[in-house]
């Protein structure tokens, strides 16, 4: 593992932590105002020592809200990954054990999803539903099940004419038992290299959505709520929009890295020697 992968991965580990220990870590509940301390710089632009990352214009402490903000994003972009991951893996296997027409039709359901923006479809269903985090992290989870779909379809058809998948079934085996006890065991890891390649497009999609103010809304907070109220602050505060901005660059670059260093740990024709 190269330099840039460990601290990838450390990034990543660090930023778990992060979300899981939000209650413990935030010096300041990130809904506490106080207008006499708006827009106070951070430590670094001489700022003092309670507000290390600065306030926003309503006084609420920025790295409190850094903190919970990093919680609420990872957990859309983590259920809305699994949610997507799940429902285009049990479509796969059903276009591969199935085929004929059933196949066709989910192969036609897939090139329609292709073909359509995650993010225009999610504003779409958005504008004609409302708002609520349910809907939201559904609308998440759509982007990107259609690579799912397609991979475990590829991936099954293939082991199905492996010899062992037929003397398991001459053996009488279930199908059930076929793709719980041999066929999933044998693409899992294909699908966990995919979703995490894919992880970065779902935060993105998630940030897109909540800096548009279509996504998490006040008083809650997100990567992407933090950033779309700090662009009007840019020239005076631009504390309010960088710090999320950078979280939001650094987690999707070190899950990238992460995903291309698992996608060549786990491909059978890269020479690792």
């Amino acid at each position: 593992m190269s330099p840039i992968v460990k601290a990838s991965a450390a990034f990543l580990l660090l930023t778990v932590l992060v979300a899981l220990l939000a209650d413990w870590l935030a010096p300041i509940h990130f809904t506490t105002q106080n207008l006499a301390a708006r827009l106070r710089p951070p430590l670094s632009e001489g700022g003092g020592m309670t507000y290390w990352l600065g306030t926003d214009q309503l006084g609420r402490d920025i790295l409190s809200r850094l903190i919970f903000a990093i919680r609420t994003s990872i957990l859309i972009a983590v259920l809305g990954t699994l949610i997507g991951a799940v429902f285009g893996t049990l479509l796969g296997f059903v276009a591969a054990r199935f085929k004929g027409l059933v196949d066709q039709g989910i192969m036609m359901l897939v090139d329609a999803q292709a073909a359509i923006p995650a993010l225009f479809l999610a504003l779409t269903m958005l504008a004609f539903f409302g708002n609520n985090i349910l809907l939201f992290i559904i609308l998440v989870s759509i982007d990107g099940w259609d690579r799912y779909t397609r991979l475990t379809r590829g991936l099954v058809v293939s082991e199905q004419e492996s010899e062992y998948i037929n003397a398991v079934e001459a053996l009488g085996a279930r199908p059930v038992r076929v793709i719980m006890r041999h066929l999933l065991p044998n693409i899992v890891a294909a699908l966990v290299v995919q979703a995490t390649l894919n992880f970065p497009g779902t935060i993105l999609l998630e940030t897109s959505l909540s800096f548009l103010g279509l996504g998490v809304q006040p008083p809650g907070t997100s990567l992407g709520l933090m950033l779309g109220e700090g662009r009007r602050y840019l020239l005076n505060a631009w504390w309010i929009a960088v710090f999320p901005g950078l979280t939001i660059f650094l987690t999707t670059l070190s899950m990238s890295l992460f995903g291309d260093w698992l996608r060549d740990r786990f491909d059978p024709t890269v020479d690792r020697g």
